[in-house]
């Protein structure tokens, strides 16, 4: 492996503290796409694909295809179909009470470690408790539902069973259930339909943010306190008890600014000027969002572009590793904005991702996205170019 560090170079004092050379953005940028498999697509299957990048962001349908589509060498999009389908691959609001993919073999720690989050996000909340409703009345439906979520059912179905409106908004937010694939073009539409998870029940909070914590690392380390939480929501106090928790089972490096940093061990970090091919990244890439800061990844000047006031995170185009432009597919055809000017070479790599994306497209939903193409015009045009046409658009 090419890499900048070795584990001598990892050594620690009696403190625990890094004696090696800081850290360097360019590193951590290369550390990050190394294992997100964003550095070179690999030949593995979907679950392992989704294994290695922790958790893919997954409230756009088309997002996690589109993740996968980045990381595995030829992918076609059967194999994420299947692992939803065998439940080897799960969809739920696990990470952020936001909906995320996960291999099932995580679900159980990540649900254990958010769950009080998760509660507190919808039992403390006013609109919650306003209509006079309690914890207690809510923990008393959940046997009951996941009885009823034993086989999928759609939302109307759930809400019945339910009752009031707040109570299935609160409970289909910390109850252990995940949404069943619908069909085609990316397994899950527009009607979400849920069912029972099924998954065993951990009541140990502190070994599932423990565990997190870690799975976080693997993924995106090295990575801060404070990135961690971003990442998990988690607030610093049950941070720093994961941390705490896990011990010598991590690393501690020194980064830009003399940043504390937390790593695994046997984490992969290539050099800075490890070669990084342009990627065209679907909305919600978890790279954008995994750190609190997002300048290894994302540029402070494209930061407000690119994520939305209203939470939208566009779809984005990486150039040398970091984010130089957004794209979308529109009138039959990829066209990338580039936020500043780009090499010959660069606009010939782009081209190339372009054509691979919009055959990958074709075969499932030409215009994707398209309910998002308003903000396009507002971004920062250097320049606009279309640079593949999507065959049976």
């Amino acid at each position: 492996m090419s890499s900048a560090w070795s584990q001598g170079d990892r050594a620690r004092s009696a403190t625990g503290r890094c004696v090696a050379v800081p850290l360097t953005t360019a590193e951590l940028n290369r550390a990050t796409l190394a294992r997100q498999l964003l550095l070179r697509r690999k030949p593995i299957d979907a679950a392992g694909a989704v294994r290695r990048a922790v958790a893919l962001q997954a409230q756009e349908p088309a997002s996690p295809y589109l993740a996968l589509w980045n990381r595995i060498d030829r992918f076609d999009g059967a194999s994420l179909d299947q692992a939803f389908a065998d439940r080897t691959v799960v969809k739920a609001s696990v990470v952020r009470i936001t909906l995320h993919a996960v291999v099932a073999d995580d679900y159980p720690a990540f649900y254990a470690a958010m769950l009080p989050y998760l509660r507190a996000s919808r039992l403390n909340d006013d609109r919650f408790t306003s209509e006079g409703l309690t914890a207690a009345d809510a923990d008393a439906l959940v046997p009951g539902l996941l009885e009823l979520l034993a086989e999928p059912r759609g939302k109307a179905e759930v809400e019945a069973f339910c009752g009031p409106p707040r109570m299935w908004w609160a409970l289909r937010t910390f109850a252990p259930l995940l949404h069943a694939p619908a069909g085609p073009p990316w397994s899950f539409g527009p009607r979400p339909r849920y069912v029972a998870s099924g998954a065993p029940i951990d009541n140990d909070v502190d070994a599932g943010r423990a565990t997190l914590v870690r799975r976080y690392l693997e993924g995106f380390g090295p990575a801060s306190a404070a990135d961690i939480g971003m990442f998990t929501m988690l607030r610093k106090p049950p941070v720093e008890r994961a941390l705490a928790d896990l011990g010598d089972q991590l690393v501690r490096l020194e980064g830009p600014d003399g940043v504390e940093l937390f790593d695994v061990p046997d984490g992969e970090i290539p050099a800075g000027t490890t070669k990084a091919p342009p990627r065209l990244l679907g909305m919600w890439d978890n790279v954008l969002l995994a750190y609190a800061d997002r300048t290894r990844v994302l540029p402070d000047a494209y930061r407000p572009h690119v994520i939305r006031r209203n939470g939208d995170v566009l779809p984005t185009a990486l150039v040398d590793g970091r984010v130089a432009g957004a794209w979308r597919s529109v009138g039959g055809a990829i066209e990338v904005a580039a936020f500043h000017a780009l090499s010959a070479a660069t606009w010939r790599a782009l081209t190339a991702e372009a054509r691979r994306l919009a055959a990958f497209l074709a075969s499932r939903e030409p215009d994707v996205y398209r309910r998002h193409n308003h903000w396009w015009d507002q971004l920062p045009h250097a320049e606009v170019r279309r640079l593949a046409t999507i065959d049976g658009s």
